[in-house]
């Protein structure tokens, strides 16, 4: 017995030491206008309700090292960086045509003035739980710009993170007044989306000069760059190098999704986004103007599933067609 216990401790070590790394644990903090989220210890994003914007997002999202990995502008001011479209705050969810109203874009941003812009206004804070997955759920109210409501969301997020990356998963169900059905409009403008930090983009315009960049686009179909916009695919990566390191982010597209695989709105200045709904822009289907429309019925609900994946590495280094199929089968 005396010789045997040696090997069974042996053994039950070998045992423990092929177990995978525990998840880093996630806290939560509620602040006044916020949700701060901290993965083992680090700052990870900020859930945004309260500040005033058109619309709740998250904000800084950084790398498990502390890059920043989306736009500062609107909500900081940092030298170098683009300053168009300052509804792109960080990561969000939102979309231009809805009952006719724009929830996309803000002020005289859109092309249809601000009396058509929409606003996603912050109810309630339902769940805020931390652990091995911190999770929020939160419910919204989609008012017209004369206040009458449009319909309800309810969005649960989950933060979470393993050796491969950080993850932020999102479930949003959209809901449609008891009395009146809910039109989703044909166009790019939308949805659920992330704008880059400056390094990330592509080479790219802005205020008529030519802005450098090393980033790169890539789809699960193998389109890359510009030959990506407006294609659908069950995910897309963005990445570029920085500071002797290459970060990406990816969106995928949940197999249960309205119209998946989506398009992807993959903007060469860093914008990044899937949307279900810009058929006829991304088809060039210009005689069919409402070829991407969809409508819930009265009291129905729609819900739409992502997540986010933000790891080193190209998408090849980072496995992300690997990491799809974990998420396609539930995991």
């Amino acid at each position: 017995m005396q010789r045997l216990l040696p090997l069974v401790l042996c053994a039950g070590l070998a045992s423990s030491c092929s177990l995978p790394p525990a998840a880093p644990p996630v806290t939560l903090t509620p602040l006044a206008d916020r949700v701060r989220v901290e993965i083992g210890g680090r700052p990870f994003t900020e859930y945004i309700y309260g500040d005033g914007a058109m619309r709740p997002y998250l904000y800084p999202v950084l790398a498990g090292d502390g890059t920043p990995l989306t736009r500062d502008f609107p909500m900081k001011d940092t030298p170098g960086e683009d300053q168009d479209h300052p509804h792109h705050r960080s990561l969000w969810f939102a979309h231009s045509a809805v009952d006719g109203f724009d929830f996309w874009n803000e002020g005289k941003a859109g092309g249809s003035g601000p009396e058509s812009k929409g606003t996603i206004r912050h109810e309630a804070l339902l769940t805020v739980q931390s652990g091995p997955v911190g999770i929020i759920r939160a419910t919204d109210r989609w008012l017209a710009p004369d206040g009458r409501l449009v319909c309800t969301t309810d969005t649960t997020i989950r933060f979470h993170a393993t050796a491969a990356g950080r993850f932020i998963d999102f479930a949003v169900t959209l809901q449609a007044r008891p009395d009146e059905p809910l039109q989703l409009g044909d166009s790019k403008d939308g949805t659920m989306a992330i704008r880059l930090a400056q390094w990330m983009t592509q080479p790219h315009k802005y205020q008529q000069r030519d802005e450098p960049g090393a980033g790169h686009v890539v789809t699960s179909t193998g389109r890359r760059d510009a030959a990506a916009w407006g294609r659908r695919a069950d995910w897309c990566d963005y990445h570029a190098p920085h500071l002797g390191r290459i970060y990406g982010v990816a969106i995928f597209d949940h197999p249960e999704n309205l119209r998946h695989p989506t398009w992807w709105m993959a903007r060469d200045y860093g914008l990044f986004g899937a949307n279900p709904f810009g058929q006829h822009d991304f088809e060039n289907l210009r005689d069919q103007p409402h070829a991407g429309d969809y409508t819930v019925p009265p009291g129905g609900s729609l819900t739409f599933r992502y997540r986010f994946f933000f790891h080193g590495g190209d998408e090849a280094d980072a496995q992300v067609a690997a990491r799809y199929a974990e998420y396609a089968a539930g995991k």
